[in-house]
């Protein structure tokens, strides 16, 4: 079984976000492997060791995301790609990261992609969607079960608070969600045999990409922190009394009613 997973380089989920000159601020940020795409790997490691076959992980960024890539190869996948692309695309969009993907895909076989429900950063959950659909296959978002039967895939999938059960056929992309399997950490013998492991990188000329073609179709226009919170009160005295202090805090200063 051909087994892609679509991975990211995320912020950690510790980090604190800092903003410089209108840009998120990444010197001396600390990444990871999108948590998401961590279920995806988790689970096409699991489809590898029950039906055979081969796991491939695949990003889009720089070379910096070789640190992520390596820890990939070091959880159980077999080779990893990097499409470095910062040389030529500086303002990259979901629809950019889709068409080098499938530009990449086009000549592959596959039986299986799978990817993270959304990236921690962006929260848009468009790849996925937009890469099964330029490639013409099968796809469900949100799975929290898949079982493979041959050719027969049986997916379980979160639909806001209930579930779904799905009944498709290969090739298929999917994207996972938590609650899909609890992912594994990198043992040190994996983190051995990970430097070994080929980690190819292409740029835009290997995969015969005009820039043009993968333009972005959005804009951001403004990136701003949330307004700091400022503390509680807490209201004393007889319940009466609270209620008619409440009732002036939200007309004078929360005015909201």
């Amino acid at each position: 079984m051909n087994i892609y997973v679509l991975m990211k380089r995320t912020f950690d989920t510790e980090e604190k976000i800092t903003i410089n000159n209108g840009k998120i601020s990444e010197d001396g940020a600390e990444f990871i492997i999108n948590p998401y795409d961590e279920y995806a790997l988790e689970e096409a490691i699991q489809l590898k060791d029950k039906h055979g076959g081969e796991v491939t992980v695949i990003t889009i960024g720089n070379e910096d995301s070789e640190k992520e890539l390596r820890t990939a190869l070091a959880m159980g996948a077999d080779k990893a790609v990097l499409i470095n692309i910062e040389d030529d695309v500086e303002n990259g969009d979901q629809y950019t990261t889709a068409a080098v993907l499938t530009e990449f895909f086009k000549d592959k076989e596959y039986d299986i992609i799978l990817g993270g429900n959304v990236a921690i950063d962006g929260g848009s959950g468009q790849v996925g969607p937009r890469l099964a659909d330029a490639l013409n296959i099968n796809y469900v978002t949100t799975i929290t079960k898949l079982d493979i039967d041959g050719n027969k895939a049986t997916i379980v999938r979160d639909v806001e608070g209930d579930s779904e059960v799905v009944e498709t056929t290969l090739p298929l992309l999917v994207t996972a969600q938590q609650g899909l399997n609890e992912p594994r950490y990198p043992s040190l013998p994996g983190i051995m045999k990970a430097k070994k492991k080929p980690l190819e990188e292409l740029e835009l000329d290997d995969l015969d990409i005009d820039e043009d073609d993968i333009e972005a179709k959005t804009k951001t226009l403004e990136i701003y922190l949330p307004p700091t919170k400022g503390t509680g009160k807490i209201l004393a005295g007889e319940l009466s009394d609270q209620a008619k202090e409440l009732v002036k805090l939200l007309q004078t200063e929360a005015k909201v009613i």
